[in-house]
């Protein structure tokens, strides 16, 4: 297959971009199917924002009992009614129980 220079269009700032031979070629090695949609100037910015963006969402502390000890413990996140709740202790304990099993 023979490559062209091409002129793309960004899809952030709408600016005109070159997708040479060159890049044309390595996306054919890597067997990439879509053509970039970005400019480096804007596939630099997207890259360097954070993991997520804007809609990553908070870490949820909830304060529990452990269905196992009882004791209180916290756990990253909302427990759901009617399945159990562990401990740090109590989860590592039952993690590796289970696992000479597989």
């Amino acid at each position: 297959m023979e490559f062209q220079d091409r002129v793309l269009r960004c899809v952030d700032c709408s600016a005109e971009f070159v997708w040479t031979v060159g890049e044309q070629q390595f996306f054919a090695d890597k067997n990439f199917k879509n053509e970039p949609k970005r400019c480096k100037a804007c596939k630099g910015k997207r890259a360097s924002r954070p993991a997520g963006g804007p809609a990553a969402r908070e870490r949820v502390e909830t304060t529990t009992t452990c269905s196992a000890c009882g004791k209180e413990t916290t756990v990253p996140f909302r427990p759901t009614q009617g399945r159990p709740v562990f401990c740090k202790e109590c989860f590592q304990s039952r993690k590796f129980a289970g696992a000479g099993g597989v």
